[in-house]
């Protein structure tokens, strides 16, 4: 069955079957998840103009991931880049830091990766075949515990199967608290979290009310909360990063990424152009005009407590009074991703590779 999925501002098609009846089929799944698994990134010419699909700061340094397992890095806001190592040739999908050291990339087959030098190298933490393990036995324990349960016995089901399937199902976005406690959600509704900085992990997917396993495409902290988007309007809220309870939808279409203002409204963008602002606090999301009918792709906040969101044609917004407005002409070609350079610039990154935009009205974090 194919669905399509947007990570990072990319439309993204995942043949992900539920059951093959063709053993030959499910043999060279298994085969090709393993080869990009076991190879390294290859190292090329160029790099900066290849696929991107997320960016991030670690300290005054930018990360770029994106196609077949590239990270670029940059020390000079974006000016110049260089490949490092990176031990699968997977597409990437996002990358967050909790600090200008410690970081964790998410990707295609399960995949995520993590650095303790600010993105200098890579060690990959969590794979497909090891997360639906994790998930399994978080399964198996729920159903001997409550084997009455509905619920628990679905669930085990699901789990049994994810098992024996290939395993290629992504990780869509991750956020960190700090260097320990870490949580990255994908396709499927899966969901996973680390409070050792990624030595080990346990599912949440028994914890986060979700019972027809949308698709999760974006995760972010608001104040001590955190916030879970995805697809079919899906908003969810924990207090303890553990048990997640629905939001009353705003919108019926897919909800793709989040960011939180310097007042602590999150700010939501989703299909065709439709955003929203959750108030700290609130219950509900409140929808904001609607500028044009494109896809939100990324957001971001920036250093003076705004927050900027970038569009599937290039458009690039700002949070005002009342909602939002233009921030920049736009810049004629798709962005996947954008962030903020600490010299107050930005950088955008796509299909073309990536671009950097000047920003004299956007002041730099501190």
């Amino acid at each position: 069955m194919n669905r399509l999925l947007q990570s990072s501002g990319l439309l993204l098609v995942l043949a992900l079957p539920l059951a093959s009846t063709c053993q030959a089929q499910a043999m060279l799944q298994q085969r090709a998840v393993g080869d990009v698994l076991q190879s390294p990134a290859m190292q090329i010419a160029h790099p900066q103009r290849a696929v991107f699909t997320a960016l991030a700061r670690a300290g005054e340094r930018l990360v770029a991931v994106g196609e077949r397992g590239l990270i670029l890095l940059s020390d000079d806001n974006g000016q110049h880049w260089r490949q490092v190592a990176v031990p699968v040739s997977v597409g990437l999908t996002a990358v967050a830091f909790a600090d200008a050291r410690n970081g964790w990339v998410t990707g295609h087959s399960g995949v995520v990766l993590a650095t303790r030098d600010g993105g200098e190298s890579w060690s990959l933490q969590l794979d497909g075949e090891r997360a639906a393990h994790v998930e399994l036995e978080d399964a198996r324990r729920a159903a001997q515990q409550a084997p009455d349960d509905e619920m628990a016995v679905t669930r085990l089901e699901t789990a049994e199967r994810i098992a024996g399937e290939a395993a290629d199902k992504p990780f869509l976005a991750v956020a960190a608290r700090d260097e320990r406690s870490v949580l990255v959600v994908g396709a499927y509704g899966l969901a996973l979290r680390s409070d050792d900085g990624g030595a080990s992990w346990h599912s949440l997917m028994g914890r986060i009310d979700n019972p027809d396993g949308l698709h999760l495409y974006a995760v972010a902290r608001q104040g001590e909360s955190w916030v879970l988007a995805g697809e079919q309007g899906y908003l969810a809220r924990s207090d303890d990063g553990e048990h997640f309870h629905p939001l009353p939808s705003p919108y019926h279409g897919s909800l793709f990424t989040l960011a939180t203002r310097a007042d602590g409204a999150l700010l939501i963008g989703g299909l065709k152009g439709n955003a929203f602002v959750l108030a700290a606090g609130a219950q509900q999301a409140e929808a904001l005009p609607t500028l044009a009918p494109v896809s939100f792709s990324d957001a971001i906040t920036l250093g003076d407590g705004r927050v900027l969101l970038s569009n599937q044609s290039g458009g690039l917004f700002t949070s005002a009074v009342g909602g939002l407005e233009p921030a920049f002409a736009a810049q004629r070609k798709p962005v996947a991703a954008v962030v903020q350079a600490a010299d107050g610039s930005l950088v955008t990154a796509g299909f073309t590779g990536l671009s950097r935009v000047a920003a004299p009205t956007v002041s730099a974090s501190e």
